[in-house]
């Protein structure tokens, strides 16, 4: 499974050299925290996105995203750190702006996640392989939306797959830079 997540990484991230792709480029980074006092990071790409338009929702952008999670779980004595590379194609709707000049977005994305241990803050999450859901919003920082804040709620779980499946959850923070 690591060989076609990494394969998946590789598409997604190089798969942008196609002209129905814009030009820009993400890097992301964000701060997790999550239920039963879990903390991490979270770094991201996204090597494209692609403007859809669509008869219900008007002009929406997909973007695709490979990252790497690092969770942090209990004090020095219990202490336990877990792993995990996600690749995500996200969607995102402008629902308006900041005094005329801000973007506001809406941003909701189901992905693919492998997990380095599935023993993790004292719950068997029953596999390695688990789903990325997200939901959030997006704030750009400037008019040229080069720098943007993101607030979002993260769920890991196995969807069922296993009959071990805790689920983990996350609120999340993120500064993402677009170049």
């Amino acid at each position: 499974m690591l060989r076609v997540l990494t394969m998946l990484v590789f598409l997604c991230c190089y798969g942008g050299a196609s002209p129905v792709f814009a030009a820009t480029q993400t890097v992301a980074v964000d701060y997790l925290q999550g239920s039963d006092d879990i903390k991490g990071v979270r770094l991201a790409y996204r090597p494209a996105s692609h403007e859809i338009t669509t008869d219900w929702f008007g002009k929406i952008n997909l973007y695709w995203e490979a990252s790497m999670n690092f969770w942090e779980y209990g004090d020095d004595n219990t202490h336990s750190s877990n792993f995990a590379l996600s690749v995500s194609p996200v969607l995102t709707k402008r629902i308006g702006t900041i005094a005329e000049s801000y973007p506001v977005y809406f941003e909701f994305g189901i992905g693919a996640s492998l997990v380095n241990d599935r023993e993790f803050a004292g719950k068997d999450m029953g596999s390695h392989y688990q789903f990325e859901d997200r939901i959030g919003f997006i704030f750009s920082l400037n008019e040229k939306q080069t720098s943007q804040v993101s607030v979002r709620y993260m769920h890991y779980s196995n969807a069922g797959l296993n009959d071990k499946n805790p689920g983990l959850d996350f609120l999340s923070v993120a500064y993402a830079h677009h170049f």
